[in-house]
Order: C-alpha cells, then structure tokens, then sequence
C-alpha cells in the first residue's frame, strides 16, 4: 500500500512543497479535505493563457512568503474542464481561496504582486506561522492521526511540515513510521535515508529503524494462520511460537505478539540465550514507552521474571 500519492522511489520521500497540481479526481481531498486545516488557493489555468504565465510566479512567490500558512493547488480547465464549469469559471486566470471545505473569497486576471500579497495577508489574518513554533502542534496533530489508525493523513502532515523544515527529525521519523505502518518497507527506508548523520542515533528515528527491522524479519515467515497452527500442534515449539510473535506484530497485533514471546520466557528462560526476552525489549523500543502494549508488556514480563 502507498499512502503518499507522489509516486515511488526516491522522488516519494522528498519533502512536497506548498504548490501542487490538481486533477478532477482529487480535488476534494487536494482542495475540499485540505482546505479544513489550512486555505487553500485553487489557481485555474490553461497553457495558452497569457496572463496565467504572468500570473504564476507571481502567486507562487507569494504562497512561499506566507510560510506555511496557505497552499496554492493548480487545475488546467483544458484538462479538467468540470470542477471550473461546476464553479462557474467563465475567464481565467482565476483564483478562488476555500476555508473550511467551501470557497471564501477569489480574484480574477494578472493582477500585481503587492495585491496578490495582500490577499493572501486578508486570507490568513491572525494565522500563526507554520513554519515558526506551531511546528510542535502540527507533529502532534499527525501522530494523532498516527495513532488513530490513519497513515495516510499523518504522512501528508509530517510530509507538510518536511516541506517547511527538510531535516525536522520528529517528521523524518513519523513519515517512516507511517510507511512502515503501510507496508511501504522501501520508502521507509529512503526516509530514513534523509536523515543526517550526526541524528542517526536519535531516539525517534532508532525506533522507526527497529520498527523497520521487525517489519522486514517478519515478510520471511510466511502467513499468521500457518505459524498459528504450528504452535497449536506443539506447544513447545519456541520457535514457531517466536516467529508467530514476529509475525504478529508486524500486523498491529501487538498484545498477542507480546503474550507469545511472553509466554517462552515463562516456559524456557533461556531458550535461544534469552532471545523471547531480548526481542520483547526490542518490541518495546519500536512501540515507545508510552504505548498501552509496552506498559503491558514491562508490567507482566516484571511478574514473570521477579515472582
């Protein structure tokens, strides 16, 4: 599954920027969705129009300058003619800027830069600048979403605020989770690839690696179902039951990969030199300290090995 839609390979992790172009299929989510968490400012163009030449740079350069606190969405009419015809586009340049999913205010033609600025400065009165310290709130809003169980929404956020600050370590990190979370195994891994040396050791994006780690381990062994039976043939096969835990939690299973790896440190301690105990630690590296299953998982592996 891919959940960043600007293709694959290296170009995928490269941060967006706030200008992109838009077709009739993803308008809602480019503009609509969008336009929920920030205005937006869709552009409606054709390449024989003159003035939308003129207009452009113009409007880009201003999107830029406000930093963060508006996006600029482009949509070619010749292209995409129903979205203009259902707005009632009749000449173009046009620009109308959406506000909580509906369209708020709009200017037509070539106009000059210092309007093009002030109209944007209207749009965003009062907005705090997102490439200042509202940074932190917007890596909460995407680990939110993170946790809520929706990858893709979290990529676009922690891919916004890349597009801001290209070595922020907290977005570098959670856009590799999420493609990990996806099953994206090698965007993961050009994400992480971005990060700068001297932070390969950061304890976010550690976690991110362990998390990768697992997930590869875990596409060797093969379908749940198969290693369920064969720990349901014989108990005390630790390995199988090994391989069921990291197979489990490659899932999202978490508190059954915990209960099995669990389960042969209660059995065998010492089963291939302590790995049940070695490769829970390693589950609770990649989950975080804070996560429900860790809290779990440190309380009844304590019970097992201090009763």
């Amino acid at each position: 599954m891919t959940i960043i839609e600007q293709g694959s390979g290296p170009a995928a992790t490269t941060p967006p920027d706030l200008i992109k172009d838009t077709t009739t299929q993803t308008f809602v989510k480019d503009v609509i969705e969008e336009s929920k968490r920030q205005p937006v400012l869709i552009d409606f163009w054709a390449p024989w129009c003159g003035p939308c030449k003129q207009l452009t740079p113009i409007i880009e350069k201003a999107v830029r300058a406000a930093n963060g606190k508006v996006k600029l969405v482009k949509m070619n009419i010749d292209e995409h003619p129903a979205i203009p015809g259902q707005m009632g586009i009749q000449s173009i340049p046009a620009v109308i800027a959406f506000v909580n999913g509906q369209p708020a205010d709009g200017f037509m033609g070539a106009v000059p830069e210092s309007q093009v600025s002030a109209f944007i400065d209207k749009l965003t009165k009062g907005m705090p600048d997102a490439g200042g310290n509202d940074i932190p709130l917007i890596l909460n809003e995407a680990n939110a979403a993170l946790e809520a169980g929706d990858p893709a929404t979290a990529a676009s956020i922690f891919a916004e605020v890349l597009g801001l600050d290209a070595t922020n370590i907290p977005a570098l990190a959670g856009l590799a989770r999420c493609y990990v979370v996806a099953g994206s195994l090698d965007q993961a891994k050009q994400t992480l690839g971005m990060v700068p040396e001297s932070k390969r050791n950061d304890t976010a994006i550690s976690a991110v690696q362990t998390m990768l780690d697992l997930a590869e381990q875990a596409k060797s062994l093969g379908p749940v179902s198969d290693l369920e039976q064969k720990v349901a043939a014989n108990p005390l096969d630790h390995q199988a039951r090994f391989d069921l835990a990291v197979a489990l939690n490659a899932t999202g299973k978490r508190a059954d990969a915990a209960t099995n790896l669990l389960e042969i440190v209660k059995r065998d301690r010492k089963w291939d030199d302590d790995g049940a105990r070695k490769k829970l630690v390693q589950f609770f590296e990649a989950w975080g300290p804070q996560d429900d299953a860790t809290v779990e998982g440190r309380r009844r592996l304590s019970t097992i090995l201090f009763s």
